[in-house]
C-alpha cells in the first residue's frame, strides 16, 4: 500500500468512506448523528485537500484506489493562557473502508501520520473517539494511545 496526500480524484470514495464513519456514529448515538450523512461537501473536500494546515493522507493500492484515509489538522496555541506553546497533529478522523478492515491498513496509516508529525516538529499526535465506537477505541488502544481527556454529557 502506498500512503499518499489526497487528491481531487479520491473525493468519491472518499465521501464513501465518510459515510461509513458517520453510519457508525449514527448508529451508536442516534440521538445525535443523522443518517446516510457525510461530514464534508465536495465543495469543502476540494478546499481541505489544498489545505497544508489540515492534510488528508490516503492509503491507495497498486491501481491507485482508496483503501482508507487520515484528515489532520494541526493545532498550536501561541501565547495562550493556560496551554504551552506545543504544536500538535489531531488526527480529525482515520477510516479503512470496512470491507476490508483488518488488513492492517489502519495501522499503517496511523504510523505514517505519527512520522509525518514527528517530521513536522510535532508534540504528540491526539485524536477524539465517540464512548460508543468500541472498535476505534481498541485499535487506538493497540497503537499506544491513551486517554488524555473525558468528554462528559447529561441529556436533559
Amino acid at each position: 500500500m502506498l500512503i499518499r496526500r489526497a487528491k481531487e480524484k479520491d473525493i468519491e470514495k472518499m465521501h464513501q468512506l465518510l459515510l461509513q464513519v458517520a453510519m457508525v456514529h449514527h448508529i451508536g448515538r442516534p440521538d445525535i448523528f443523522k443518517a446516510n450523512a457525510t461530514k464534508y461537501t465536495n465543495e469543502e473536500l476540494q478546499v481541505l485537500i489544498r489545505d497544508d494546515t489540515k492534510p488528508i493522507f490516503v492509503g491507495v493500492d497498486e491501481k491507485d484506489e482508496v483503501l482508507g484515509y487520515a484528515f489532520c489538522i494541526f493545532q498550536q496555541h501561541i501565547k495562550d493562557n493556560v496551554l504551552t506553546d506545543i504544536k500538535t497533529l489531531y488526527i480529525d478522523d482515520l477510516c479503512v473502508d470496512e470491507n476490508i478492515r483488518g488488513q492492517h491498513i489502519g495501522r499503517q496509516l496511523y504510523e505514517f501520520v505519527l512520522n509525518f508529525a514527528k517530521e513536522e516538529g510535532c508534540y504528540n499526535v491526539t485524536l477524539n473517539v465517540w464512548d460508543k465506537n468500541e472498535n476505534a477505541k481498541k485499535f487506538y488502544e493497540s497503537c499506544g494511545l491513551m486517554p488524555q481527556k473525558i468528554g462528559m454529557e447529561k441529556i436533559l
